[in-house]
């Protein structure tokens, strides 16, 4: 019985490493991401260049991101979760640093180029190893978790902003992002193989890209969904800040007080409606969370008042990234058994390609029928298709990981 005891503790203990180390290393992922967000004045004028190629690193960064999914994700598969992730993590944190060495521009550009390969593998091999370690009974909380470490990477990055870039300069931006290279120390000593990966090991590289094949309908399908959950995230926040400063006259110090309110609404909202997704699936949970972002649409939108739009803006975001919660837990239960580490991060990474857009359709709506419309008609739109692809799609919610499955094909 003690044994037993004892083997149920160091069993809890994996599953919480092996979450923790995933949650973490999304968190610093985005930490690293969003720095330059808050450096594109400073950072243009250190370079002597415009915005506008500061704001063009940013998207050479997303257009790497499906080369690090498909290769992390393909070495995930077939060499285990444990060293992919290890190396996936010393890369952008070594890119990163070096971006604070910067001589120049051009540097900078191919630094910021290669860091968007990194962090598009992140994603992937750190589901496939949350959802596949965590309990049954855990995954949607655990999911929703490991989903908030995105908005708690831009809680940290405007933390650092505050404080760090004042007293220091915009170098240990960067230089801070070598921390997560100790992450790794902690997956090498704390964090156990999956056990599921294990039981359905791809025997090559080839039979991963077979599977993966194989399951091309649910692939399309889960691009297509991505790429509206993509508009849903990026139409909700991306523009937002410059929303209230253009039609509400907010400061920018209120603006950034303001934003760090409705983050963490999103991380309250990732974790509640992922437990949510266990009592009552994975699909009707993101449909409960839409619903509640398109209640909110007039308040986040049109409130004449800054309490109403800090508290709309706040209850936009639980229910956007309580739709994104769910998201780790669904891609990882749909996925082929021999290909998890491949096909929700390529998908998620690819969903990031097609719906890159979405900023410049917002804007040009703006001219047309005014910002609070364009925010809230492109929102309306977007959560109305998602509800409709959530509805013909299907789930597999409480999948055992381990049981027989999508066997990986034979050379």
């Amino acid at each position: 019985m003690l044994n037993s005891k004892n083997k149920l503790s160091t069993t809890s203990r994996e599953h919480i490493h092996a979450v923790t180390a995933s949650f973490l290393g999304w968190t610093l992922d985005a930490f690293d991401f969003f720095v330059v967000v808050f450096l594109v004045g400073t950072l243009a004028t250190h370079f002597n260049v415009s915005k506008a190629a500061i704001i063009t690193t940013l998207s050479l960064t997303l257009v790497t991101r499906p080369i690090g999914a498909l290769l992390f994700g393909v070495l995930a598969d077939r060499y285990g979760r444990r060293i992919p992730l290890m190396a996936n993590v010393i890369y952008f944190s070594v890119i990163e640093v070096l971006c604070g060495f910067s001589p120049n521009f051009t540097f900078f550009v191919v630094m910021r180029t290669l860091f968007g390969i990194g962090m598009g593998g992140e994603w992937g091999i750190g589901a496939s190893l949350a959802m596949e370690s965590a309990p049954k009974r855990w995954r949607g909380v655990m999911s929703g978790f490991l989903q908030g470490g995105y908005s708690v990477g831009y809680l940290l990055a405007a933390v650092a902003a505050r404080f760090v870039l004042p007293a220091w300069g915009w170098q240990p931006m960067f230089w801070l992002g070598g921390v997560p290279a100790l992450l790794a120390l902690y997956i090498r000593t704390k964090v156990p193989e999956s056990e599921a990966w294990r039981q359905h090991r791809a025997p090559s590289v080839g039979a991963v890209l077979k599977t993966a094949g194989r399951e091309w309908r649910l692939f399309a399908y889960l691009i297509l969904l991505m790429t509206f959950m993509m508009f849903l995230s990026h139409g909700s926040q991306d523009l937002y800040p410059d929303f209230m400063g253009a039609v509400h006259r907010i400061s920018p110090a209120n603006v950034s007080n303001i934003a760090m309110i409705y983050n963490v609404g999103a991380v309250l909202g990732a974790i509640i409606f992922g437990e949510l997704s266990q009592r009552i699936g994975r699909r009707y949970s993101m449909i409960t969370s839409l619903g509640l972002s398109l209640a909110v649409i007039p308040m986040w939108a049109f409130s004449h008042t800054a309490t109403l739009l800090v508290v709309g803006a706040f209850l936009m975001q639980v229910g956007v990234q309580g739709t994104w919660g769910i998201v780790p837990v669904h891609l990882s239960e749909l996925a082929p058994d021999a290909a998890r580490g491949l096909v929700p991060g390529l998908a998620y990474q690819l969903g990031t390609i097609l719906s890159a857009p979405t900023n410049n359709i917002e804007y040009a709506l703006r001219d047309r029928v005014g910002y609070q419309w364009a925010l809230a008609g492109f929102e309306l739109v977007v959560i109305v298709a998602l509800v409709v692809l959530l509805l013909l799609g299907t789930e597999r919610h409480g999948r055992d990981f381990r049981a027989a499955g999508t066997a990986a094909p034979a050379d």
